[in-house]
């Protein structure tokens, strides 16, 4: 129990600081990119008002509308910034390339790139590793491609260095958090601890008066003949030791004090000797009764602990279902084990708080429950022995007026 604690304390904490590293990186690269669209975008917008070149002025003559398309101009600009244009005419004719302000493009290969573009339909995209827009005028259009190997690659820099970072954040948080994890959780632990050790000392302690009591009750009935009060002391002393024999059960399991024998036994024989004795009390209540056992299931576990598992499932089906309701359990194969189902009629279910059926002393319906002489721990004690087989136990109710417990183990 402790160390499930512990991992996922550490699953909860290392999937918290994953999550914010996600964001983080996946902000920096976001805004990055953007703005390299953006300072892009700028650039081929000035291209544009300016018949494909950019303006010759000085800092102190740089108009601030430039400024709101992300890319502010300098001296060097002109220089920096690598481009070419092609100019088409109105029937999709290429009438003008200049190539002046790349190296890397020849005039062949930016007919090649313009009749792409051309071709595609689209006004503004990415062609390798240019950018492009076409700009319609009276003439035709103008196709502006923009080199932005530099800011990809920079982009693509950026993108590995801090994924990168993150990887390493996270691998030493891991580290410190896996270190760290039982020192976090030691109050719960200890608190765990004592919760525990207080049950089975109150338990053991309240053995000894149950065993003078139920003595006392027999000598009383010796001397004084049989009669309704030493009945009931009698079913409350056999109650209360139930229930002190269920809580110590439950604390040894989940303490992992209990040794199971794990072995390959025939678990369709089980199944079947512990539900058909239920079926005569079910019988006697105008209940209908049906089960449905695979033969010659095989299973690796704890025979006794299994034995319990059925015996309780099927006993909460009697108890709670309703007058001249319907039972039925099941056995069969699942896809990497077996299947244990446990249904049953209800006059109604709070299919809202199925889940709480598990918890320690959760009861679903405390007047039933003090009928049936339920003190809503069984359940508790049988998700216990389905997470020491390793399996999974789940509870559903279709149609609010029916509950059926499923067991894969």
């Amino acid at each position: 129990m402790i160390k499930k604690l512990q991992n996922k304390f550490i699953m909860i904490t290392m999937g918290s600081l994953f999550c914010v590293m996600l964001i983080l990186v996946g902000s920096i690269n976001g805004i990055n990119l953007y703005q390299m669209k953006s300072r892009v975008n700028g650039a081929i917008t000035i291209l544009s008002k300016n018949e494909g070149q950019f303006p010759m002025f000085k800092k102190t003559d740089i108009p601030k509308e430039d400024l709101k398309y992300g890319f502010q101009m300098n001296p060097e600009t002109r220089f920096e910034t690598r481009y070419f244009t092609v100019k088409v005419n109105q029937v999709g004719s290429i009438i003008e390339i200049d190539t002046s302000h790349i190296a890397a493009v020849s005039s062949k290969n930016a007919q090649d790139y313009a009749n792409k573009i051309i071709s595609g339909g689209k006004d503004s995209g990415y062609k390798d590793v240019y950018r492009y827009a076409v700009v319609k005028d009276k003439e035709g259009s103008m196709i502006i491609f923009i080199d932005c190997r530099i800011q990809l690659q920079l982009a693509k820099m950026i993108l590995l260095t801090s994924s990168g970072v993150a990887l390493v954040v996270l691998l030493l948080m891991f580290i410190l958090v896996s270190s760290l994890s039982k020192k976090a959780i030691d109050p719960i632990i200890k608190n765990m601890e004592k919760q525990k050790q207080f049950i089975t000392d109150a338990g053991h302690e309240i053995k000894t008066p149950l065993a003078i009591i139920s003595a006392n009750a027999d000598v009383l009935e010796l001397t004084s003949g049989e009669n309704e009060w030493i009945t009931s002391i009698r079913n409350q002393t056999i109650r209360l030791d139930k229930l002190v024999k269920n809580l110590l059960t439950l604390s040894k399991v989940e303490e992992g004090n209990i040794k199971l024998v794990f072995t390959d036994f025939d678990l369709s024989k089980t199944v079947l000797n512990m539900a058909s004795p239920f079926e005569a009390i079910a019988e006697t209540q105008n209940k209908t009764f049906h089960m449905n056992i695979e033969p010659g299931l095989k299973l690796h576990g704890d025979r006794g602990s299994i034995e319990q598992l059925v015996s309780t499932l099927v006993d909460n089906a009697i108890k709670y279902s309703n007058e001249e309701g319907t039972i039925k359990i099941s056995l069969s194969t699942a896809k990497k084990g077996v299947k244990i189902e446990v249904f049953n009629t209800a006059d109604k279910i709070d299919k809202e708080n199925l889940d709480r059926l598990f918890d320690r002393f959760y009861r679903a319906d405390t007047s039933r429950s003090r009928e049936t002489g339920g003190y809503g721990i069984g359940l508790s004690i049988v998700k216990s022995i389905v997470e020491a087989h390793h399996g999974k136990i789940s509870v559903r109710s279709e149609d609010g007026k029916s509950i059926c417990f499923t067991v894969l183990i």
